[in-house]
């Protein structure tokens, strides 16, 4: 199975600074894709969000605090509610572990487990995993329609995702994502992110609430808030050890 996947959560080696100064003329489909790739990536960030699962069945809702420099390095940690309070992911390169306080046990997430839900969510262990350049990965194409461009992804020869193609839909105005929609190797939509409420956090302006709603799924949902973002936080890759993911704060 292809399996590289592109995910907005966590990595708040999700958020860069990225000036773009656009002529009159329209933006390439790569330039688009770069820009809506470096969006939400950021060397050294913090951030607290809030992260709201629905389903049939039942409503939940869990704070978070999260530290990361780019791709390779991120750390999560559950705050509340109590019963999962110190729940935790790390990530280093290729290589993640999750740590369970209430059995005081860090488990090293194996490949066949990364297809598997993150805490019960609508995001994957894959999701965390976020690797690699949009731009390096898929072909793009750009077109645009009503105020908005919509960017058409397929994969490159060589690229391993478990994604048949992407769609992302950008507003023509702002330059930021309203949507994201994920196809299967048949074409037909799987699921999708829709972006909204836009805020300025520490220079830089975004989307702060994500929505990933699994289209196969009737009745669920994740929904994902940046309550705060910091950029250049002083923080080196030994911040990302086994210990300090066992730490309670």
């Amino acid at each position: 199975m292809r399996k590289t996947l592109r995910s907005f959560l966590f990595n708040t080696s999700l958020i860069i600074t990225v000036s773009f100064s656009w002529s009159n003329e329209v933006p390439s489909a790569t330039e688009l894709l770069n820009k809506v790739d470096k969006l939400y990536q950021q060397d050294n960030a913090y951030a607290k969000l809030t992260m709201e699962i629905q389903t049939p069945d039942y409503q939940r809702s869990m704070s978070m605090e999260s530290w990361s420099i780019g791709l390779d390095y991120s750390l999560m940690r559950v705050l509340t509610p109590k019963k999962e309070q110190g729940v935790a992911t790390l990530k280093r390169e290729n290589e993640m572990w999750n740590y369970l306080p209430k059995i005081r046990k860090t488990i090293k997430v194996p490949p066949s487990m990364m297809m598997g839900s993150w805490m019960g969510s609508d995001f994957t262990n894959d999701d965390l995993m976020r690797e690699g350049s949009w731009v390096e990965e898929f072909e793009v194409d750009l077109r645009a329609e009503n105020g908005q461009y919509i960017l058409d992804l397929v994969s490159k020869e060589n690229t391993v995702t478990v994604w048949g193609a992407m769609q992302i839909i950008i507003d023509q105005e702002t330059l930021l994502p309203i949507k994201q929609i994920y196809l299967d190797e048949d074409g037909s939509a799987v699921r999708e992110m829709v972006f909204s409420d836009i805020k300025t956090f520490d220079g830089v302006t975004l989307p702060s609430v994500m929505t990933l709603t699994p289209l196969t799924k009737d009745g669920h949902l994740t929904r994902v808030t940046y309550d705060d973002l910091s950029f250049n936080v002083e923080i080196g890759s030994d911040f990302f050890t086994v210990q300090n993911l066992q730490r309670r704060r």
